[in-house]
């Protein structure tokens, strides 16, 4: 055949056009516009061995500056070079998990049914509400889900959106929104922190969520009581994105007023892997678990009087009316809730203080060693935790480039969300229990260099 890996042999397709009563296979596409039909045959080179073929991905990976082989990284912005143990990647790569896709068959998945449970009851106690759901797709996917809610038991569709967001979270709850009706309003930020003195003339008859981030985008803690004092003012649900390593050592959201968590999760045992699969965290009050999104794994008895383990008021839209849904999400991040029940497991209460302890630590020597270089300061007076921002005397992006030459991974140029505000060479930095005072001290040198 010429063409191998098609699966169907010439008689065959033969066979299949006799049937239609067609000529030809360009009879058969027809109806497809020549315009967007191709002409003249892939140009793609001839076909290689499979040696050939391996040794050719393998030039192109070198090409790749890998973190922990090649870069140091004090980038983060949502994604953070945290420490994976090896007890974690051997439990989560365990056949049990690494082919299980979701639990579609409780009776047989009772394992990674109670893998979820637990991932469940870890979440709750880190947001400090009672009820959590099996996990969504990534943090900004569960931003979205937890304004839906606000929004669907609030009857209210403006949303007070804090700049201290997340960009790209916001980016997509802004796509999301334009089909959707929700109404963005955005909140800016004063030294790092969100003002809402602009909120108060909002219609507060309108306001469905307020939304802020604890810790923020720019790694400042925000006034959460400020937050709550405009959702009792208006009659909103808070919903607010907290960082749970950050968790380790903060008051829990829940504590100080939300009604809906969310978060990011890769930072719990999740390597870096060059942006993805994540992992989303949710989390509300039991008053509203019938409008909590994807998966719930709820602990019952089996006929037997055995403890047993059951999915639970499934939004499945087999399962449920779609206009009494208000979210449209069935499933979750299995394996990767699995990795984080690992890693909180292994790590518990003391650990991921530690965790938090020794990322604030890190932050505050690198913070102190970039701010002593001429030229460098700080972007917002706020207090922070693990992450800062700083502001360059040239461009961030350049800094960035030159800096990966001396083997760093320098952070993330703030510009993108922040239009019509005064970015200009705002560098975000974060530091992990992983960077040491020697990366921290070249990191400062190096940098130093760059903006002479």
């Amino acid at each position: 055949m010429s063409a191998p890996f098609v699966p169907h042999t010439e008689e065959e397709i033969g066979e299949m056009l006799a049937f239609l009563g067609l000529s030809s296979l360009d009879e058969l596409f027809s109806t497809v516009p020549a315009a967007l039909r191709l002409a003249g045959g892939l140009d793609l080179p001839r076909q290689q061995s499979e040696a050939d073929v391996v040794h050719r991905l393998e030039v192109l990976g070198t090409r790749n500056r890998p973190v922990g082989r090649s870069l140091v990284c004090f980038a983060g912005a949502g994604a953070y070079d945290h420490e994976v143990p090896a007890v974690v990647r051997s439990l989560a790569s365990r056949s049990e998990f690494m082919t299980a896709y979701t639990p579609y068959q409780p009776e047989v998945s009772q394992g990674v049914l109670q893998a979820i449970f637990e991932y469940q009851t870890m979440v709750a106690r880190l947001s400090g509400l009672e009820i959590a759901n099996g996990s969504l797709y990534d943090g900004a996917a569960s931003l979205v889900e937890g304004v839906n809610l606000a929004v669907a038991a609030t009857g209210n569709s403006k949303i007070l959106l804090s700049g201290g967001v997340n960009p790209r979270w916001r980016a997509v709850l802004s796509t999301f929104s334009k089909g959707s009706g929700h109404e963005l309003i955005s909140v800016p930020l004063t030294d790092g922190i969100t003002d809402f003195n602009d909120a108060a003339a909002t219609d507060s008859a309108q306001v469905g969520a307020v939304v802020i981030a604890f810790p923020n985008f720019l790694g400042c803690l925000e006034d959460v009581a400020a937050a709550r004092s405009v959702a009792d003012r208006t009659g909103a649900r808070l919903v607010v994105c907290f960082d749970p390593v950050a968790a380790g050592l903060l008051k829990t959201p829940g504590s100080l007023g939300a009604d809906v968590v969310v978060g990011e999760g890769q930072g719990l045992g999740t390597p870096l892997g060059y942006g993805g699969p994540y992992l989303g965290l949710f989390a509300c009050h039991a008053s509203d678990v019938r409008r909590l999104p994807g998966r719930l794994v709820g602990e019952t008895v089996d006929i037997e009087d055995r403890r047993a383990y059951v999915a639970t008021l499934r939004a499945r839209e087999q399962d449920i009316r779609r206009e009494k849904a208000s979210s449209n999400v069935c499933t979750n991040q299995t394996l990767m809730a699995v990795t984080a029940a690992i890693q909180l497991g292994w790590l518990g209460t003391v650990g991921l203080r530690e965790v938090a302890l020794r990322s604030a630590r890190a932050a505050r020597y690198t913070r102190e060693a970039l701010t002593a270089i001429d030229g460098v300061e700080p972007a917002a007076g706020a207090p922070v935790l693990r992450e800062f921002a700083v502001r360059l005397p040239v461009p961030a992006e350049l800094a960035i480039d030159r800096l990966v030459e001396e083997g760093y991974l320098a952070g993330v140029a703030v510009r993108e969300g922040y239009e019509g505000t005064d970015v200009e060479g705002t560098l975000l930095v974060a530091a992990t229990e992983r960077r040491t005072r020697e990366e921290i001290d070249g990191f400062a040198a190096s940098l130093e260099k760059v903006v002479r």
